[in-house]
């Protein structure tokens, strides 16, 4: 496919998927929005892609809605708002969701939304000059979806304190709050954000594929639910032609 407002390269086994509106920061519309939950849906199911790097083109992640994009929002009615919200909801859970590990590569400002893509990651490697924050409440707006995936990565204190000010945090503070996942400078960014990827490339895909899945499935289960869901995918990841290589060169090896 040909996107307008994203760009989409293969090198290895990882896609690299870059936001592609460096002029007006990344902020996102409908055409980005709907590009990149197309992107992220086709990379789950791609058996030549083993990871995802999602980053933002000229210095920064994403800023946020676009200000033409929320000034159309504005106008709608309460069908409509429904409609853009779920829109906005799938473009997070096909990140979120995808099968393969996704890893946010944060320069420069995420912000609002571009927070909330980051924190729909699984891994973030942000830059030493990175500013993260959540804007929404400044403008009457309320940080709604995104809440659900920051609470999936810092205590609620620390959610309230970055939902409820507005604050910027910088990426050592993102780091220590557990937010992001590394901070480094900024001259090393893309080449440490492709080491990560290789180190995931180099595991079996079905292990991760199934561990991703028991993440986005057992939040909603009981706890029994959840065990008797867990013995379900740990009997499916013992059938793997994965799984099966794996235990027999383990057990070649422990018995040398």
């Amino acid at each position: 496919m040909s996107y307008r407002k994203i760009k989409v390269e293969q090198k290895g086994l990882t896609r690299h998927v870059t936001l592609n509106r460096p002029e007006k920061r990344n902020s996102l519309d409908e055409e980005m929005i709907s590009e990149l939950t197309a992107v992220m849906k086709e990379a789950s199911e791609d058996k030549a892609v083993g990871t995802v790097l999602l980053k933002g083109a000229g210095g920064n992640f994403c800023s946020g809605l676009f200000l033409d994009y929320l000034h159309k929002i504005s106008q709608f009615d309460i069908l409509e708002n429904k409609a853009d919200s779920s829109r906005f909801k799938e473009m997070l859970l096909s990140i979120y969701k995808c099968r393969k590990p996704v890893i946010a590569m944060v320069d420069g400002y995420a912000l609002a939304g571009g927070c909330g893509i980051a924190s729909a990651c699984d891994y973030i490697i942000a830059s030493d000059r990175s500013q993260f924050g959540y804007t929404e409440v400044k403008i009457g707006f309320i940080p709604a979806i995104v809440m659900i995936f920051l609470l999936k990565r810092v205590s609620e204190k620390d959610a309230k304190e970055l939902l409820l000010t507005s604050k910027f945090i910088s990426g050592e503070e993102a780091v220590r709050i557990g937010f992001a996942n590394a901070v480094v400078p900024a001259g090393e960014l893309e080449s440490r954000a492709e080491e990560v990827c290789e180190s995931f490339n180099k595991l079996p895909q079905s292990s991760i594929a199934l561990t991703k899945e028991m993440f986005s499935g057992i939040s909603s289960m009981s706890f029994e639910s959840a065990l008797e869901y867990a013995v379900d995918l740990n009997a499916i990841t013992r059938m793997t032609e994965e799984c099966r290589n794996g235990v027999s060169n383990f057990l070649k090896k422990s018995s040398k």
